[in-house]
Formats: C-alpha cells, structure tokens, sequence
C-alpha cells in the first residue's frame, strides 16, 4: 500500500473519540479514512458515561439499545465499614445536561460509534497499527503496518496507546492517583441482587483500605466490580478478598459466574505534545484520569465534538495547517481535565469523601454543585464546589 491519494482526515484509533470525529467530519463531507489496530467487537474497560456526554451521541443519532446501554441515574459513595452512605441523583444538579447517564457494554457501543462512522462515509480499516507520522507543508503523514498514508490533518485517537505522546515523548504522569486496577465481570445476577442494585442502577463507588471499588450494572444481568489502589503490586486475589469482604459485593455476586481478574497499571497521563501543525490529540490520546469518576469517554466524545468544530471550518478554507486550530478548544478540554484531576487529587490525598461527599447537606446548592461536577458540568463558573477546586494551589 503506498501513499497514493490525499485523504482530508486520518483518524488513529476507532474507540469513541476517534470514531466520534470520524462520523462527524465524514458527516459533513470529508474524505475520511480511519485506522484501528484492533478487529472489532472488542473487549473495553470505561464502561459508564456521564450525562454532559450524551449531547454528542444525540447528535450522532445513537440510539440506545438494551444490549448496550443500562440506564444510570447517578452515583452513590459508600463507605461500608461504617455505613455511611451518599447519593448524588443526576436529576439534582444544577440547570445544563442531561438529567441521567448510561452504562454501556463497550464492545456494543464502539462498534455501534464505529458503524456510524461508516454509515456516513468514513472508511474504517482493522489491523493497521500506525507507527510514524511525518509532518511537512503540504500535507501530513503516517507510516502504518502496511505502507504509507497521507492527509491534509492526522487526528491521534489512540487511546493509551498514545501514538504522538510517545512520538513526541511528551507523556507526564500523574503520580498522586490510584496506581493500579484490577476488574472482573459477574453474569447471571440474580433477582435478588438486581433488586439490590434497583431501578436507578447508579454506580457505586465503595470505600476500602487503601482504595476504592466500582461496581457498575451492565446490560444483560452483569455486574462489572474493579477495585483501584493507592499503590503499585495489586493483584487479582486483591481483588477477590475485597469481595469476599464485602456484604453487599458477596450479595450481588452471589451464584454468579466471573471472569478472570485482569490487571491494569500506569493509566492516569496527560500528553504536553497534544497539537500542532496538521495533527491533534483527543481522547485518551491527549489525557486520561484515573477512573473514579468515569470522566474518559464522557471526555473524549467532547473533546472530539470540540475539535470538529474547529477543524472542519479550516479544511473548508484550507488552513489546517495552522498550528493554533485547535490551540483554544485544547485550553478548553485542559479546563475540563484539570476540573477532574483537581477533584481525583482531593479524593485520594484529602478527607474529600468522610468530610464532603459522604457527609454532604441532602438537599441544597453545595449538593447541586458536587453533582454537577459528578456529571461531567465541570465547564461552569459559578459552581460553587468547583470553583473552590479551582481556588487550590494544587499544582498538577
């Protein structure tokens, strides 16, 4: 394969940013192409959206189906050891996005975000791993598995692969979140547990020695539990001993059938080298915060909403090769994930949870505020717990 035409678009990566960007550009005309290293349906970890993400996929036209998509209403935090227990309904937060979220199985729902793409002209290839990209006056390129291809933008939606950030060495950890994660899926909930969880389905995001817990509620009566550590070394025994330990994890998995643990470590990163001439980053390729408020995909379907916006103006008049396109709208998204990381920050090195979210007044502006931000609103000024993250010295 040699680089025989100009595409206006190359997309790396068909996860949710990278085939966001796709279906909207190639929705508006572009000549987009496309490429994933991986076949799909393929397996995913992230599986719970935030309400500010939802506008993208309306606009997308996604319809949510019961094989992909569990209704979410909002979060509860748990401290079990001393039964303290908090709910933040999506439905009271302040006026802006949607009033609830989903769960979402993600190898249903990158594939549908795939196929939109498709449907609307992008050309999607498999098992292509890209390896270089080269930048010149007129035009953009990258080397891939199987030759060369050229374009007039290169839009990096490699998730943690993070193609350009390793390009580029440009990845900058954050060192003061959780270190590591093990996860396992839980089929066949019973009855009984699916009344435990309840019709609201929120995520429950558990409190233990050392770390935390997600338990999220997915399609199909399945259950998805990760337990995330302060410290590196977990293993998947971790795992299994928080749940045994647990009344209510031993209730909803009861006579269940699981899979094996699986083990991730090193995921919270930002990337310095996130635009310039003729390419950007968004998604997990521009940044990724660690899990506990399930910021990544909400993210990376706004940061590629975000970069459309700007880029596809600019192929119109032919100035994408301006280093400063996506210069605003990426201090916009460095905005949003500093608002999360400020909050990450304060959730494992401060008393945030026993003194704010646990222990927050039931009704009134403080708890409209924490759930605005809880629901991905973390743009708003005025919001007076974020504003108060804002106010910190915390340098991240």
């Amino acid at each position: 394969m040699t680089a025989s035409r100009l595409w206006d678009v190359i997309v790396v990566g068909a996860g949710p940013a990278g085939s966001t960007a796709a279906a909207l550009l190639a929705g508006r005309g572009f000549d987009v192409l496309v490429l994933e290293k991986d076949e799909f349906p393929r397996f995913h970890i992230g599986e719970s959206l935030l309400p500010a993400g939802l506008t993208v996929l309306n606009d997308l036209g996604i319809e949510p189906d019961h094989d992909a998509f569990m209704f979410k209403r909002g979060a509860q935090f748990l401290r079990e050891s001393t039964g303290l227990l908090s709910s933040f309904d999506f439905s009271d937060a302040l006026g802006g996005p949607p009033r609830h979220a989903w769960h979402v199985e993600r190898a249903s729902f990158d594939t549908m975000l795939r196929d939109k793409a498709s449907a609307r002209g992008a050309l999607v290839r498999h098992g292509v791993s890209v390896i270089d990209m080269q930048v010149d006056a007129e035009s953009a390129s990258v080397r891939n598995s199987y030759g060369t291809e050229r374009a007039r933008f290169i839009v990096d939606a490699s998730g943690q692969d993070r193609f350009v950030a390793k390009l580029r060495h440009a990845t900058v950890p954050y060192s003061q979140f959780g270190k590591a994660a093990a996860f396992a899926h839980f089929s066949g909930l019973s009855d009984e547990a699916l009344e435990v969880i309840g019709p609201g389905s929120d995520i429950r995001i558990m409190m233990v020695e050392g770390g935390w817990l997600w338990v999220i509620h997915l399609p199909g009566r399945r259950l998805s539990v990760g337990l995330v550590s302060k410290k590196p070394g977990l293993t998947g025994h971790a795992l299994q001993r928080e749940i045994a330990l647990s009344p209510l994890l031993r209730c909803l998995t009861h006579g269940t059938e699981a899979t094996a643990p699986q083990l991730v470590s090193g995921f919270s990163y930002r990337n310095d080298a996130k635009s310039g001439p003729r390419y950007a980053c968004i998604g997990d390729a521009a940044c990724f915060l660690d899990p506990v408020f399930s910021s990544g995909v909400s993210l990376a379907l706004l940061g590629a909403d975000g970069l459309v916006q700007q880029l596809a103006p600019a192929l119109d008049k032919g100035s994408e090769a301006n280093a400063e396109l996506y210069r605003e709208e990426s201090a916009k998204m460095d905005e949003g994930y500093r608002a999360f990381a400020l909050l990450i920050y304060r959730f494992y090195n401060t008393r945030l949870v026993d003194n704010v979210v646990l222990n927050s007044p039931a009704e009134g502006e403080l708890r409209a505020s924490i759930t605005s931000m809880l629901a991905g609103d973390v743009w708003r000024e005025g919001n007076r717990f974020r504003d108060m993250l804002f106010r910190s010295r915390i340098q991240l």
